[in-house]
């Protein structure tokens, strides 16, 4: 096994960092090729569990694509994840407390970050029929109506209706690598963006809002609770290469909602078709 232990460095926190509620801070090239798994204990059963789900999160995240989860040609390369590290490092999840009786170091979840070298990732993605997704890459501005069980309104980076939405979100943005952008206040009252955003405004009119907001490309949605799905109802759009692609996912946390939000995103805009 080609991986070696790391002291922990400080890009753990920059990773997992966030400048505001509405906007994620775009990669370096550095984290571009670095993922992250929780596992228990540092024990090597668990540590190869973790080099599994890094691997799988790092290829999505340098290509962009989705689709390489469900390609023939993966499993082989997960059995063997551990073989593509080229460092490793561990953090505590419960550093400063201290250990009970009854729970030794095994038992504590820890943070397991795994750095790649580039080389090794972009012909793996290769061998999986895709290709990295270059830097620098377009900026999100998201514009969404939100519909919950006693009230609706339009979600802004400074908003207090729902300041959890807005962490979910940017932190949905994190393992692809993406910055997105929420409108403030200011630009929602100015703008009149109201909950029929999607259906009023047109594709150009959306990608000016973008614009303003400091965005590359506008993803418009709408996002509402249901009964009787037992969960969300999320609606997605966004125009690139001349196209506008509409997706939608059922019965699902605001969590999963906003992943399949930057997933299919992501999808699109690197090129790999349609989410």
């Amino acid at each position: 096994m080609s991986a070696r232990m790391t002291v922990v460095l400080p890009f753990l926190a920059m990773l997992a960092s966030v400048i505001s509620p509405g906007m994620a801070r775009a990669a370096s090239a550095q984290d571009l090729y670095v993922s992250d798994a929780i596992v228990t204990g540092t024990g090597e059963e668990n540590r190869e569990i973790g080099f599994r789900e890094c691997l799988e999160e790092v290829l999505v995240k340098v290509s962009g694509d989705q689709r390489v989860l469900a390609a023939p040609a993966l499993a082989p390369l997960i059995e063997r994840a551990g073989r593509f590290v080229a460092s490793f490092a561990y953090r505590d999840r419960l550093e400063g407390i201290p250990i009970h009786d009854e729970q030794g170091t095994h038992d504590r979840p820890h943070n397991l970050t795994c750095r790649y070298d580039p080389a090794t990732i972009d012909r793996l993605l290769g061998s999986l029929g895709t290709r990295p997704w270059p830097q620098p890459r377009p900026r999100i501005a998201v514009f969404l109506a939100v519909h919950d069980q006693k009230s609706s309104f339009t979600l802004t980076s400074d908003g207090e209706e729902s300041p959890y939405m807005a962490e979910s979100l940017s932190s949905a943005t994190v393992p692809l690598a993406l910055e997105a952008r929420l409108p403030d206040q200011k630009t929602r009252v100015a703008e009149k963006l109201d909950l029929d955003v999607v259906s009023t405004k047109t594709t150009v009119q959306l990608e000016q809002l973008a614009k303003e907001v400091g965005g590359d490309v506008a993803l418009a949605g709408k996002i509402s609770w249901s009964d009787e799905a037992l969960g969300w109802i999320a609606e997605w759009q966004l125009h690139s290469a001349g196209k506008t692609h509409r997706w939608q996912v059922r019965g699902v946390s605001f969590d999963d909602a906003f992943r399949n939000a930057i997933r299919g995103a992501a999808q699109i805009l690197s090129g790999n078709g349609a989410p």
